[in-house]
């Protein structure tokens, strides 16, 4: 079969490679188009989510970097979207914090016109309609988002759910743990150890447990990546920790945060 003139991108049905290849994308982590100068922009990293015994933690560590620059130690990268849904982000924070305030203000909208929350396959799938909105931005690398959305049904249909999105908005249900952010391929070996050698997989473990690892987890991280922002006592900069529970979403305050900390 002839394929003179195809590129390999075109072969493979890589479409990012195709646009590689004919000089349509912008270069990896610039941001601007070929010759022009480079546009910084802050990038929020590493967040994870599990099943615990009673729900779904969800954690994220508080740097924001551009570059190689620290540029904020207290970012807010877990958010409460409603007293059912919390999202994380990892990516680009001004198109991650737009996207939380359009969730908030539309699930609010509607709990108040139609008397009743949406159900969780809707906002689910409004998560993934927001990102495909913001692929013009993501194909430039310039505001890429890969969030973790973990929620239950406020009407108590089924217990807390898992699910993650790649950049362009296909959604998939985790079974077991999400993660995402420069920092998640450590999180990520040390869960699946867990999850099948360790003979205690964090879903059978209890809430301070749970929080605990939510903490090891993170701190593992930022041992591998500079971009991942550790835990400093000094400062009392903790990683922010959500739970969803049946009952909710609860916030875990720094005072609980310290006193779980492991010292070793």
């Amino acid at each position: 079969m002839e394929t003179v003139g195809v590129s390999a991108g075109a072969l493979t049905g890589d479409f990012l490679a195709v646009l590689r290849a004919r000089n349509l994308l912008f270069p990896e982590g610039k941001g601007t188009a070929p010759g022009a100068a480079a546009v910084p922009m802050p990038e929020a990293t590493t967040v994870l989510s599990f099943h615990y015994r009673d729900g779904v933690i969800v954690a994220g560590d508080r740097r924001a970097t551009m570059g190689h620059t620290v540029i904020h130690d207290r970012a807010d990268k877990v958010i409460e979207i409603d007293r059912s849904t919390v999202m994380a982000i990892a990516g680009a924070p001004a198109i991650a914090y737009e996207i939380a305030r359009v969730l908030q203000h539309s699930f609010e909208y509607y709990r108040r016109s139609q008397l009743q929350p949406l159900s969780v396959d809707a906002k689910v799938r409004m998560v993934g309609k927001l990102l495909k909105e913001n692929l013009a931005m993501t194909l430039q690398g310039v505001g890429v988002v890969v969030p973790i959305l973990a929620l239950v049904d406020p009407l108590g249909k089924g217990g807390p759910k898992i699910f993650f999105y790649d950049a362009l908005g296909a959604q998939f249900e985790a079974v077991d743990f999400a993660v995402s952010g420069s920092g998640s391929p450590a999180a990520r070996a040390v869960l699946q150890y867990l999850n099948r050698w360790s003979g205690s997989p964090p879903a059978e473990r209890g809430e301070e447990e749970a929080i605990a690892l939510s903490l090891q987890l993170l701190d593992v991280a930022a041992e591998s990546d500079t971009a991942t922002g550790g835990i400093d006592r000094r400062t009392r900069i903790y990683p922010q920790v959500k739970l969803v529970r049946r009952s909710g979403v609860k916030s875990i305050p720094e005072e609980q945060l310290g006193r779980l900390l492991p010292t070793t």
